[in-house]
């Protein structure tokens, strides 16, 4: 598969654009969720489809609402996108229950989906929880194992594992036991530790301590975090759909969203935590070639 900004291939060729499906609840304020996937997935020249799992009353400030949409309606949602326009790969977002988490793992099994990103949205950055207690045992028997990487932070991960996650040097046995619980790729995402540097580790199956990626940046002094667990996980997500293997489409996706976080930095949107300037670089949407 080659990969071409032009539409000027011969007719005979196959063109199609990245496809890329967020299954995930919805922003009203815009800042995270199918939104900010929507606006990452256009930054990285990818198209993004949707299937809205829940519809949040929600802005800078927090969470007052959660509506969900009928099983049928999610179901019906994915079943449409992938009948007839397909898809290269999805990032999962926001799941409440446990009830759309068996609708969901139902649609990647039947359409037999690959690329999966799977972040497990259980707390906004407000510190609304926004998952059911029950809901996170069945995210991991039945997605962790039909995801391609997990992505959760360290709020996420210490509620998967049971226990806090006190510093750098917890990340790897963090990342080795989020491993054993069947996802075959993890990247813990260190941002809420203290301190001025910001280490993010990527570690999959098989793989020793010694061999998990480890990126690390200078933080950057922001009041709008908003979105960026949703912004990063759909930007691997469109770097997988455009055929990039997954070590380099975390290490891409990651220097995205910190160029998104500095060009939004002393941005002023509403009162709280604001979200990240995610097309302050944008690319032209990718024709794929088979």
């Amino acid at each position: 598969m080659t990969v071409t900004a032009s539409s000027s291939t011969s007719a005979a060729a196959k063109k199609r654009y990245a496809r890329v499906l967020s299954i995930a609840g919805s922003d009203s304020g815009g800042g995270a969720g199918i939104q900010a996937d929507l606006k990452t997935c256009a930054a990285l020249g990818c198209y993004g489809m949707t299937a809205i799992t829940a519809i949040t009353v929600q802005n800078t400030l927090g969470v007052t609402g959660i509506h969900s949409i009928p099983l049928d309606t999610v179901r019906g949602q994915i079943d449409a996108v992938v009948q007839d326009i397909g898809v290269d790969a999805v990032k999962i977002g926001m799941l409440a229950t446990p009830e759309v988490v068996g609708v969901v793992a139902d649609a990647i099994r039947r359409h037999k989906i690959r690329n999966v990103v799977l972040d497990p949205v259980m707390v906004a950055t407000s510190g609304d929880r926004l998952i059911a207690p029950e809901t996170a045992q069945v995210l991991v028997k039945e997605l962790f194992p039909l995801a391609s990487v997990i992505t959760p932070n360290l709020d996420e991960a210490a509620m998967l594992l049971g226990r806090d996650i006190d510093g750098i040097g917890e990340l790897d046995a963090a990342v080795a036991d989020l491993l054993a619980m069947g996802a075959p790729a993890v990247l813990l995402k260190g941002g809420h530790l203290s301190g001025d540097l910001v280490m993010d580790v990527l570690g999959q199956q098989g793989q020793n301590h010694g061999d998990y990626l480890r990126l690390q940046s200078q933080r950057i002094a922001t009041h709008n975090g908003h979105g960026t667990g949703c912004t990063l996980s759909s930007a691997i997500a469109s770097y997988l759909a455009q055929g990039l293997a997954l070590s380099e489409a975390v290490t891409l996706a990651r220097q995205y969203i910190l160029g998104a976080i500095e060009a939004g930095a002393d941005v002023y949107t509403g009162q709280g935590h604001g979200p990240l300037n995610h097309g302050y670089a944008p690319r032209a949407q990718l024709v794929l070639q088979d």
